[in-house]
């Protein structure tokens, strides 16, 4: 095969089929090599494109790089229904088949490992956003009748948004130790900027949670059951997810979180 090997995944051999349907980088099925036991998941891509200098471009390039990165997760995702994948950063790139075999053998034990604490396992995303506009609308308040007055209804309010915000962030400290217990792992992410994620309210709490997939349905029904619990509280769950928060120093950071790659990294 002629052109460059951009690798989305490694994992163990498996024996399920991915989706008929399934198409990578370019729009082709994805290619499985398999070497020393594992599996390197990948498609052959243009030099045009993911060559050093041309990618370095591409990357600039916001449409391609959504349509890229869209690939890439669709990829991973399609794996997370068949198997374990160690997801490897977006616009991985090798020269050939021989250098995806050079870089298997060169983080092999650190794959396994990986593989084994792993194994059976998929990442939950939970978020929880307050809204005060949401848990107290705005009622017209009486036409101050002096300066003290005035004064007095900004102090009510001030502590009216302070308990908002105190009795949010204890919603999400208890829901976080209460999944926490029925997850094996979890992680603490920072809270989202909402100008970047355009979601609405403040993020109080942007978790992940390991969880074996045969008590995933569990872990669903205890967020479910969280998300009207509290006015002006939204509780948001994705997944399941490839185990990204999890996985340590054999993958780097997942395409939906990181928009930039480099070749044979």
């Amino acid at each position: 095969m002629t052109g460059l090997r951009y690798v989305y995944a490694v994992c163990r051999p498996f024996g399920a089929p991915l989706q008929a349907q399934l198409t990578g980088i370019g729009g082709a099925p994805p290619a499985l090599l398999h070497h020393h036991g594992l599996v390197a998941v990948l498609s052959t891509v243009s030099e045009a494109d993911f060559a050093e200098d041309a990618l370095r471009a591409r990357l600039e390039d916001l449409d391609w790089l959504t349509a890229t990165a869209r690939a890439h997760q669709g990829v991973i995702d399609a794996l997370t229904t068949v198997t374990t994948p160690l997801p490897l950063r977006l616009a991985t790139v090798f020269r050939d088949d021989s250098a995806v075999r050079t870089m298997i053998e060169a983080r092999e034990e650190e794959f396994r490992r990986t593989l084994d604490r792993l194994e059976g396992r998929v990442e939950w995303g939970v978020k929880v956003y307050a809204d005060i506009a949401q848990a107290q609308p705005e009622s017209p308040s009486p036409k101050p009748a002096s300066g003290r007055d005035y004064l007095r209804q900004r102090r009510a309010q001030t502590r009216s948004h302070e308990d908002m915000w105190q009795k949010a962030e204890a919603f999400a400290d208890r829901l976080h130790r209460e999944l926490s217990e029925k997850a094996e792992n979890s992680r603490l992410h920072a809270p989202q900027n909402p100008e970047l994620s355009g979601a609405s309210g403040r993020n109080v709490l942007n978790a992940a949670y390991l969880v074996p997939r045969a008590h995933s349905e569990e872990f669903v029904e205890m967020v479910d059951s969280a998300k009207d619990e509290t006015p002006g509280l939204r509780v948001e769950l994705t997944g399941p997810w490839a185990p990204y928060s999890f996985a340590g120093d054999a993958v780097t950071r997942a395409p939906r979180e990181e928009e930039e790659g480099g070749e044979g990294t």
